[in-house]
């Protein structure tokens, strides 16, 4: 059984995963559907709803119809459908819990998923849709760091970011209604999880070209185009989504449009973005951050008065839980705002606009880098700068400057140097040498960016178990 649709429940799904929640509601309460399938669409849509608009108080209501259809389901059958939606209904409350920070009722939730998707899986192995929620457990447990596995063993689940990564290549390449679902996560795993951010960016375009006012997949390709240093590509899916003024807002597209602004050197427009974001949206995650990239706008504009009255406000609001606020935080506890030439080559590089990285790079002399920090933070902006032009071989010596340089000391430069190199060895097949950059990445106790960079040479590492050095 692989889960079609019938047309009217197909297009109620289709304005569910572009955001449509009104759209998609005018159709499914006309109610004449497989029940089980329009319980999963409803469920999603909600679901959706409350992970992009950070809507806490219509969780409560929606919370209830999780246990109204919960309880539904526990008096079915122990079928394949009914194990796979409970599944999945526990999965989603998961992730709504995330959303909400509450992090022990998300891990309960998650174990649960975990413990029917198990269930579906051995009872009824070739039920294709539990491939989607047993793929993203798969990659969630996977790529959990270190420090938490033994909480993971603990509630007795075990996950392979390789094996998720097949079962939504499953599932993708099936002709269930579910596959586009599944096309996208594989190609979020791709970027997030692996890094192959410019495998993804294409995959999502193949798929624009199926549904171009599709504005999850819109969302998702700017998000994977900007990690790809591909910003002025993503400023046009940007612009694209401006557009579209129905559908969930979308207001943390205006945070990527202020990274996109700060990386072009556009810092005036870049500040106005990142104030609208900061207005708008709901939650305090990413504020810290904005309120600190706000203050590095003004900084690189010359304005020292109102960096720093941003870069004090910074400090006082949100929380540093996000990677980016947790970054934001590492950056405001130094007593000086960031060397500006440094600051320029690293957005510049980011954003893909290497000339102008190139030319600021050239600029900087020994007088500008005052600190053994600079000092080290400049061979690793040549080395990313290198590496992103495709210059290999000076990439891998100037990271290896990085790390060396780093020594002990808490900045990230060392880890994400030894993670590259891991990664340039993997693309030129040696992997012995990627293997020992990888371990050597995860060696560092502490940085900005521990958890993600430990998550993605763990998964590196697993991947490498499968092929032959």
């Amino acid at each position: 059984m692989i889960w079609q649709f019938d047309p009217e429940l197909q297009k109620a799904y289709y304005w569910v995963t572009t955001l449509q929640p009104e759209k998609a509601n005018e159709i499914l309460k006309l109610g004449k559907f497989n029940k089980l399938h329009q319980l999963y669409v409803q469920s999603l849509n909600e679901t959706l709803h409350i992970l992009i608009t950070e809507d806490h108080k219509s969780f409560t209501g929606i919370d209830e119809k999780f246990k109204e259809r919960l309880k539904y389901l526990e008096g079915l059958p122990p079928g394949p459908e009914s194990l796979f939606l409970q599944a999945e209904l526990h999965l989603q409350r998961g992730f709504c819990y995330l959303n909400l920070g509450q992090d022990l009722n998300a891990v309960l939730s998650i174990r649960k998923a975990y413990q029917f998707t198990s269930e579906c899986l051995k009872k009824f192995p070739a039920f294709i849709p539990i491939k989607k929620t047993s793929g993203v457990i798969q990659v969630m447990v996977g790529s959990v760091p270190d420090k938490y596995q033994w909480f993971m063993s603990l509630l007795g689940m075990k996950g392979s970011v390789a094996a998720g990564q097949s079962q939504l290549a499953e599932l993708r390449n099936s002709k269930s209604s579910l596959s586009m679902e599944a096309t996208i996560l594989f190609f979020t795993v791709k970027g997030f999880i692996n890094q192959e951010f410019s495998e993804a960016a294409e995959g999502i375009n193949v798929c624009l070209g199926d549904q171009p006012d599709n504005r999850l997949l819109l969302f998702i390709g700017v998000n994977m185009l900007i990690k790809d240093a591909r910003s002025e590509e993503a400023l046009a899916l940007i612009r694209q989504i401006d557009t579209q003024n129905q559908g969930l807002p979308m207001h943390y597209i205006d945070y990527l449009r202020g990274e996109v602004l700060l990386q072009k050197g556009e810092y005036v427009k870049s500040i106005e973005s990142f104030q609208r974001f900061i207005r708008n949206y709901p939650s305090i995650s990413f504020k810290k951050d904005s309120y600190f990239k706000i203050s590095l706008n003004y900084w690189l504009l010359g304005d020292s008065k109102q960096a720093t009255a941003n870069f004090e406000k910074a400090k006082i609001t949100g929380t540093d839980k996000a990677e980016p606020d947790k970054y934001a935080a590492a950056q405001l506890a130094e007593p000086n705002l960031p060397n500006r030439k440094l600051l320029k080559v690293r957005f510049s590089t980011d954003g893909g606009y290497y000339k102008e990285a190139f030319t600021v790079l050239q600029s900087i002399t020994p007088a500008d880098l005052t600190s053994s920090k600079e000092q080290t933070e400049y061979y690793y902006r040549k080395a990313r700068l290198a590496h992103r032009t495709g210059e290999l071989a000076a990439a891998k010596l100037f990271y290896q400057q990085s790390i060396d340089m780093t020594k002990n000391n808490p900045w990230y430069f060392g880890a994400n140097s030894a993670l590259q190199l891991g990664y340039i060895a993997r693309d030129q097949k040696d992997f012995v040498s990627a293997r020992k950059y990888f371990e050597q990445a995860l060696k560092y106790p502490k940085h900005e960016y521990k958890n993600s960079i430990d998550s993605k040479a763990r998964t590196e590492l697993e991947l490498l178990t499968t092929v032959k050095a």
